[in-house]
């Protein structure tokens, strides 16, 4: 019985199929047609990028830059001295990078990422036909982590142009070019994942970044600085980072939306550097705690928590407490919009601010300054090492600090790094010599570890009254360690 109702049951289901096969068997999504067509004329714009940056060998009397760092005659200066002149090279050598970029016009402007040529003494262009072409740096941007290439050349080159990031939506379908690994040329697609993610201490950048873009599309070591394109071949995104625990693409990747990275680009032509807006006060998001105790019925807007001093809010009379919910017509969504927002903004422009101040909603003018100047000034800190972060502990022409939250995050720093951070070396200095530069951190001083710019100094202080000529520091650099011996000189030495 059982078994005549299953074969009953089974030939109605097959009889449904028949009579219904569109129901039963639709597919939801069209077969892809491929990209071919819409790869062909764009990856003649998409570029490879090589960087050369001198390592520091022996010095030139034969000397290794890892100084001895024990007495003359100790027992461990002949096992010291081996080991040194097996990890020490007989000379400067070229360490290498490689990233991808891609040609915004005919002239031979490139934009890449900031990260990929950071530091870098020499620029190699790699074109699609493998034509290798010296590039000038034009400029670059921290906050945003977009530098702008220039190279020469006889015959008008292959490019892309810009699209519109604010018109993307997630689930729309996207290309990415580059050059992971140094493969060059390599594609992937994939979709929109998600429109203005916030990557926090991941990110590079992102002061001027109020979302990135994110998507499942493979993007690897080497693809930072290549395009994202939309379907209609226009350049949406720059590809920038990735999330993974291995370092290989697990499907999420982010890249900086082209409405960000086309006006600093613009800015970086026009003036060599970026040019932005600034209101000068530090803020912070309004919560749900924040809105119920101002009386304010959303979470729209961004809390001022100080006013910076003699900058253009305080000069509007700008009150701590003040939630700024419009900027000109533009609603200021939450706290990272408002830097973009106010960025955009032309430097001496008149703008009325919409805040809630004391259970009202008022409107106050205000002229809008310019942020790399405050920067100079060393009223915002700079990631590059500015005047407020020269300010600390001096010695061999080394400005320390300790590792603070706020540093760790401009200097791309994980939470779990220890030691006492560099922000600036003077040059010629015997820290100079040896390579150390503003980022650095000293984790240990002759295998004795630091915490505060203190400890190094006592420990460099006791190290010369010992009368030795020199002392080992344990650097970490970009998460890498490594030995570096400074030379001990007292007229160098700053109480």
């Amino acid at each position: 019985m059982s078994a005549n109702l299953s074969l009953r049951g089974i030939l109605l289901a097959f009889l449904l199929c028949l009579t219904n096969p569109v129901t039963v068997f639709a597919n939801p999504s069209p077969t892809p047609t491929g990209y071919a067509d819409l790869v062909a004329p764009l990856l003649p714009a998409v570029v490879n990028i090589s960087t050369t940056t001198l390592i520091r060998g022996r010095g030139d009397g034969g000397q290794s830059p890892l100084d001895m760092p024990f007495p003359k005659g100790s027992p461990l200066e002949d096992f010291f001295k081996e080991f040194l002149d097996r990890m020490q090279p007989e000379g400067p050598r070229n360490a290498t990078a490689l990233g991808s970029g891609f040609i915004i016009d005919a002239e031979g402007y490139i934009v890449t990422n900031n990260h990929v040529v950071a530091d870098a003494d020499q620029i190699t262009v790699i074109l699609n036909d493998n034509t290798e072409l010296k590039a000038t740096l034009i400029g670059r941007d921290r906050r945003t982590d977009i530098a702008l290439l220039k190279v020469k050349t006889d015959k008008k080159l292959p490019f892309v142009e810009w699209g519109n990031s604010e018109k993307l939506r997630t689930g729309d379908q996207i290309i990415a070019i580059g050059n992971p690994f140094g493969l060059g040329g390599t594609v992937t697609a994939g979709i929109i994942s998600h429109i203005g993610r916030d990557i926090g201490e991941r990110s590079r950048a992102g002061d001027f970044i109020d979302g990135y873009i994110q998507t499942d599309a493979s993007i690897n070591l080497g693809n930072s600085g290549g395009p994202m394109f939309d379907l209609t071949g226009k350049v949406v995104g720059v590809n920038t980072a990735i999330f993974s625990p291995t370092g290989a693409s697990i499907g999420i990747g982010f890249a900086i939306p082209s409405e960000i990275a086309k006006k600093v680009v613009t800015q970086i032509r026009q003036y060599g550097r970026t040019k932005r807006g600034w209101l000068g006060v530090h803020i912070q998001s309004v919560t749900e705690d924040i809105a119920e105790g101002l009386g304010l019925k959303n979470l729209k807007g961004a809390l001022v928590g100080s006013v910076v001093k003699d900058g253009p809010a305080a000069k509007a009379k700008l009150q701590t407490g003040d939630i700024i919910l419009k900027v000109g017509d533009v609603e200021v969504k939450d706290q990272r919009s408002l830097p973009r927002i106010v960025g955009d903004i032309a430097v001496g422009s008149q703008v009325q601010l919409t805040i809630w101040r004391k259970g009202k909603i008022i409107t106050v003018p205000v002229q809008i300054g310019e942020y790399e100047e405050a920067e100079e000034a060393g009223v915002i800190p700079s990631p590059e090492g500015g005047k407020e972060l020269a300010k600390g502990t001096e010695i061999h022409g080394m400005t320390l600090q300790p590792l603070t939250d706020d540093l760790r995050m401009r200097f791309d720093i994980q939470k779990n790094t220890p030691g006492v951070l560099i922000v600036d070396v003077k040059p010629k200095s015997s820290a100079a010599e040896k390579g150390i530069r503003p980022g650095d951190i000293i984790m240990e001083i002759s295998q004795e570890e630091v915490k505060t710019p203190q400890n190094v100094v006592d420990i460099l202080k006791k190290a010369e009254k010992d009368n030795r000529k020199s002392a080992l520091l344990l650097i970490n650099r970009d998460g890498e360690s490594r030995y570096v011996s400074i030379k001990l000189t007292p007229e160098e030495i700053v109480p």
